[in-house]
């Protein structure tokens, strides 16, 4: 019958979508999951260490001390040899040896390490000396440097005919006070000579009056802001030292001054 024939061709075909429908769903394809970044090596990538070893002065006499200075850049430990340890990564320290030390900083970081080295030089004391003196030893080997140190020392600038002090020299004697009682504190029996230096116009008396003034009063200030008086020494060249030669205001003001050097 066509009834029944159609009917069975529909239930076919009914089935057949419902069993499709029914069939298992494929499961997505999820993407790749991210790779994690590897670590990146510290090591390779941080800056190696600097190591700076300096010993002032760099001879002294047989129980003298010196002072060790050391400095780095890039390091978590350091150590000093032979005789010290484990330290800072910075700092100071006094030493007194015996003998004739070379001494080694050794500084380790995440980049690597580093070393650097200084050599103090010991001569024998004055009692150990021929008759009593000290074999080939002069101020200037005892105290190499304290020239050097001397150069950060800055002139101190006066007005015309004038000796007091302006808020710029004394802001530079604040500094130069600084610096001072630094360089003494290494060089205790260091002196330092105070120049009063002059123009140009004005009588020979009057201007070595004018520059011995001029020294006092920059060593005066000095002593107020802590430094040893008994370190310093002043004298007057009055006109007799310029350092400009011109005649001409530009010049004469670099020519009013008060100057620092080593006392002979």
């Amino acid at each position: 019958m066509p009834v029944v024939r159609n009917l069975s061709l529909f239930l076919a075909l009914a089935l057949s979508l419902l069993f499709a429908g029914c069939g298992k769903k494929k499961a997505p394809i999820m993407p790749p999951a991210p790779i994690a970044p590897t670590p990146s090596d510290t090591s390779r990538t941080a800056p190696s260490p600097t190591a700076t070893l300096e010993i002032e002065p760099a001879r002294i006499l047989k129980g003298e001390k010196a002072i060790l200075r050391w400095s780095s850049t890039g390091a978590t430990s350091a150590r000093i040899s032979p005789g010290v340890g484990s330290v800072e990564t910075s700092g100071r320290l006094e030493v007194s040896p015996v003998v004739d030390t070379v001494f080694r900083l050794d500084v380790a970081g995440v980049g690597g390490d580093a070393s650097a080295t200084a050599k103090l030089a010991v001569l024998p004391a004055r009692d150990e000396g021929i008759g009593g003196r000290r074999p080939g030893v002069t101020s200037e080997d005892l105290m190499p440097r304290m020239e050097d140190r001397l150069s950060e020392i800055r002139d101190v600038y006066f007005g015309y005919d004038q000796s007091d002090l302006g808020s710029d020299a004394q802001n530079t004697l604040i500094q130069n006070a600084t610096l001072l009682k630094m360089l003494f504190a290494d060089y205790p029996n260091g002196r330092v000579l105070i120049e009063g230096h002059c123009d140009e116009r004005g009588s020979n008396e009057y201007n070595l009056a004018l520059g011995d003034r001029r020294a006092a009063i920059a060593r005066d200030f000095l002593v107020e802001q802590g430094v040893p008086a008994q370190n310093l020494q002043t004298v007057s060249y009055g006109e007799e030292k310029p350092q400009c030669f011109e005649a001409a205001e530009s010049c004469w003001s670099l020519n009013r001054r008060a100057h620092f050097t080593p006392a002979p």
